[in-house]
């Protein structure tokens, strides 16, 4: 199973859009994001690279496998 990299929170962006998520607001460094179905918002840090636990966990939120995940990144 290859690893998840770490990325700019830019093109984790993208991704996020292009599963259905929205932007809802900001605060401070941290964007939030919600999609319809998931339990609990997304947040991702203003950082220049997301560390890739906090890629995972937001996968597991969204219920997207690495594999969905990393054909996703591949595409964008």
């Amino acid at each position: 199973m290859p690893r998840i990299q770490s990325i700019h929170w830019k093109e984790f962006e993208k991704f996020l859009f292009k599963v259905g998520c929205e932007f809802k607001r900001e605060k401070g460094d941290h964007r939030i994001y919600w999609k319809e179905g998931i339990k609990r918002p997304l947040v991702i840090p203003r950082d220049t690279s997301l560390p890739a636990f906090i890629i995972l966990n937001n996968l597991r939120v969204l219920g997207i496998s690495r594999e969905e995940y990393l054909k996703f990144i591949s595409e964008i």
